[in-house]
């Protein structure tokens, strides 16, 4: 895969120009020399003159190396951290050089890696990246997650605890993985990709990735026209994929495969789904834990429900399929956070104590 040019005249320029088909013959009797050239703190050592521009190979002589004095080794380090019980380890290494980096544009990060220990609620929210995994998409002030200063919104999950257990398990495809996060018994070992902000994951290209294929086109109006129609395929196609994967999580969970239905639900609410999608995929993944027996999970997916706007509160306490759910203590404090019917009821019947002591007088 080709490099993004730098400007001209830089020595990425020339080493790492494509080249047409010029014999062999031709280039091996260039005179080269080594020279060294200062570039960002850093000492390059190059060969002058430059590679052809006619050749169509790179000879054994031609690469570009780091002087003695500036070559570089992968580093790792590790820390340990610890806030408000949330345990967290993080791990960091350098890049290896030649990697692709669009060194024009950005200053060259370190990947790192972090693991936090995160105790209910934690406080994320997650949404379904292009590659099908699984990203920070949001992070609740003052929650589990906030308070270890760590997460940041495009980061990617890349392992989880297990659903029981010390094990590690390496995170799969989006719906797997809200399925175990949803039903994890105990603190939650959660390991993280960080993506220093960056929130490429989505559907849409970013304004920089925008801006950086602007750049490298050389016909600028033409392709954002093109970017422009990608992005509405795309969305188009996620539309089409929410729909199919809510029509077969439906049919799943007729034919009582429920475990299966979830990973189809979860799929729907990390595919930014309207509100009301969210709303209904929410509710049926709630119905899901509920037939599950699990209590926890299927409250909290109730309020996601309840949160995305699902208002059938009438349905919500006579549905069978929540039988589960609703012999939990914790169902009906959370109703009444949401039900505006059941504070007007306990509004009115307070003005009728206040006008009953009124008649008393």
């Amino acid at each position: 895969m080709c490099a993004s040019a730098a400007a001209p005249g830089s020595y990425r320029h020339h080493a790492l120009r494509s080249c047409s088909s010029t014999p062999r013959s031709l280039i091996v009797p260039l005179r080269t020399k080594n020279f060294t050239k200062q570039i960002n703190g850093s000492n390059y050592s190059f060969l002058s003159p430059p590679l052809s521009l006619n050749c169509s190979f790179f000879t054994a002589t031609s690469v570009i190396g780091l002087s003695n004095n500036t070559t570089h080794l992968l580093s790792n380090f590790v820390v340990r951290a610890s806030e408000s019980g949330a345990a967290a380890k993080t791990s960091s290494k350098q890049p290896p050089s030649g990697g692709g980096e669009d060194m024009g544009d950005e200053e060259e990060k370190t990947y790192e890696e972090y693991e936090v220990e995160l105790e209910r609620p934690y406080g994320l929210k997650f949404a379904k990246g292009r590659d099908g995994g699984t990203y920070i998409n949001a992070i609740a002030p003052g929650g589990s997650a906030d308070r270890t200063g760590l997460f940041t919104v495009g980061d990617k999950v890349i392992a989880t605890s297990a659903v029981f257990g010390t094990e590690i398990w390496p995170a799969a495809e989006y719906g797997r993985t809200m399925y175990t996060i949803r039903q994890r018994v105990g603190p939650l070992l959660i390991r993280v990709l960080k993506k220093y902000g960056k929130t490429d994951y989505a559907g849409e290209m970013t304004e920089k990735e925008i801006i950086r294929a602007e750049r490298n086109s050389g016909v600028i109006g033409n392709r954002v026209r093109e970017i422009q129609l990608q992005n509405y395929r795309r969305k188009m196609e996620q539309k089409e994929r929410r729909e199919m994967d809510l029509s077969e999580g439906l049919q799943l969970y007729r034919n009582g495969k429920y475990e299966a239905a979830l990973e189809k639900f979860e799929s729907v609410l990390g595919s930014r789904p309207t509100p009301e999608e969210a709303s209904v995929a929410s509710y049926n993944v709630a119905c899901c834990y509920s037939k599950l027996n699990q209590i926890q999970a299927g409250l909290s997916a109730l309020e996601d429900a309840l949160e995305a706007g699902f208002e059938d509160f009438k349905r919500i306490r006579s549905d069978p399929d929540l039988a589960s759910i609703r012999a939990s203590e914790e169902f009906d404090p959370l109703l009444k956070k949401f039900d505006e019917s059941f504070i007007n009821e306990n509004a009115l019947d307070a003005i009728k104590s206040l006008f009953g002591i009124f008649n008393k007088k």
